[in-house]
């Protein structure tokens, strides 16, 4: 049976090129969403589905909004992947690069383009919701001289010639997304794998040092902090509400350090325990 996978945006967008690398594309059904409230929504309402989700990407950072929309949901986060961003021009076929006029793209997409559409001046650059988007709305409505900065799996799925490949500007362009599921389906779907990350939420009390004893007690464990993310508490002021990410060798070990530092913290949640992604980026 193939699982059905929640996504913010359409269909081509990266959301589903990160869920097909993850699941296999013949085993899954995408659920398109056009916000990740409405995918949280979605899941709050059919626990049989499961959803990926952008989280942090190396040039623009964290997605703080996400962040919260995990902490306040009852899902758990039972992987990751890390997706490669690379950008290509598409047009309708029978274009060429010289015909070109206008590129259409979201505002991401064509900022991480600059040097490609500097040397095309002649482009004019419109902005999008979303680079899948653009893709469709050219095919649909076969907009000539219009060309999309999108993914390969939009040019490709919505009959786009692609006119250049690889024209994003820094090649180390990455998004971490996270794989979620409702509580009852999380063993199912971490089984056999071995669990040595995991995502931690927790609030701390404004005094001096709160946070450093939390990191000293992580290190005495030997639990190694991949991420550290602080958000203000909105109606707190000078309070700050913490996600980390850790990775460890030892899962016991793992465990003793969440007994040591939860008397130190308030309103601690284990958001997920899972695999960390380690294939060749």
């Amino acid at each position: 049976m193939k699982k059905r996978v929640t996504i913010q945006g359409i269909a081509g967008c990266y959301h589903e090129a990160a869920a097909r690398a993850y699941f296999g594309e013949e085993d899954i059904e995408t659920v398109a969403c056009t916000t990740f409230p409405e995918m949280f929504d979605r899941m709050a309402h059919d626990h049989s589905l499961l959803g990926i989700m952008a989280i942090e990407n190396t040039i623009a950072g964290s997605l703080l909004q996400n962040h919260e929309l995990l902490r306040k949901s009852n899902l758990n986060v039972v992987g990751e992947y890390k997706l490669r961003i690379s950008h290509v021009l598409a047009a309708l076929p029978g274009e060429s690069i010289d015909d070109i006029r206008e590129v259409n793209s979201h505002p991401m997409a064509l900022m991480q383009c600059g040097e490609f559409l500097k040397a095309h001046p002649r482009m004019k650059l419109v902005e999008k919701d979303d680079t899948a988007g653009s893709a469709q709305e050219i095919a649909q409505q076969r907009l000539e001289g219009h060309a999309a900065i999108c993914g390969r799996l939009a040019a490709e799925i919505y009959g786009l010639n692609i006119l250049a490949e690889g024209i994003e500007t820094n090649k180390r362009n990455f998004t971490r997304f996270l794989i979620m599921a409702d509580p009852l389906y999380s063993d199912l779907l971490t089984a056999g794998k071995r669990i040595n990350k995991s995502s931690l939420v927790f609030s701390l009390p404004h005094t001096q040092g709160s946070l450093s004893k939390v990191l000293t007690i992580l290190s005495f464990y030997d639990i190694n902090l991949s991420k550290i993310q602080s958000m203000p508490i909105i109606g707190r002021e000078w309070e700050y509400r913490f996600y980390i990410d850790l990775t460890f060798d030892n899962f016991t070990r793992y465990k003793q350090s969440l007994e040591a530092i939860r008397p130190l913290t308030k309103n601690f949640k284990i958001l997920g325990e899972y695999a960390e992604f380690n294939q060749p980026l």
